[in-house]
């Protein structure tokens, strides 16, 4: 009898402890979407800090002086704790795939296949990036060559 008792307890104990721990997950999806977007915030206010600094491809991740396309994204999402892998190609592999009608601000865009650009997406149909002059811009990705070179987003 007190076996049966115990082992009833125990199952009354566990259905509950399930019962809170999945309200508490649910109650929890707001607030984390809602950091997400703080994050996206940041790391765009971030990025437009560097408008205009110069572009030198390879540039090293060790320097502000001047970037790449993946060392800008990579230093900009470093500075909210995201790490990035060096190479535009390589970052198109991490987080996962947005399709264009999905994009969100904080969002990595592509260019090209095989990928050689990246940029950070900021809304409106506009990214954050750098190439060539006049270095870290704002370009619109629905419209010239952008949009004739767009490949894909990523979510990380």
């Amino acid at each position: 009898m007190k076996n049966k008792f115990g082992k009833l307890m125990m199952s009354v104990t566990v259905s509950f402890s399930l019962l809170l721990g999945g309200t508490a997950v649910l109650q929890a999806t707001p607030a984390h979407a809602a950091i997400s977007a703080s994050k996206a915030s940041g790391i765009i206010s971030s990025a437009k800090q560097y408008m205009g600094r110069p572009y030198k491809y390879g540039a090293s991740t060790s320097t502000t002086r001047y970037f790449d396309c993946s060392s800008f994204t990579k230093r900009v999402f470093a500075m909210h704790g995201v790490t990035l892998p060096r190479s535009s190609k390589a970052q198109s592999k991490v987080g996962s795939y947005v399709s264009k009608s999905n994009l969100k601000p904080g969002d990595l865009v592509f260019f090209y296949k095989p990928v050689h650009h990246v940029g950070i997406y900021i809304g409106g149909g506009k990214i954050i990036h750098t190439y060539g002059s006049p270095g870290v811009t704002i370009s619109t990705i629905n419209s010239g060559w952008w949009k004739t070179h767009y490949a894909f987003a990523r979510r990380v």
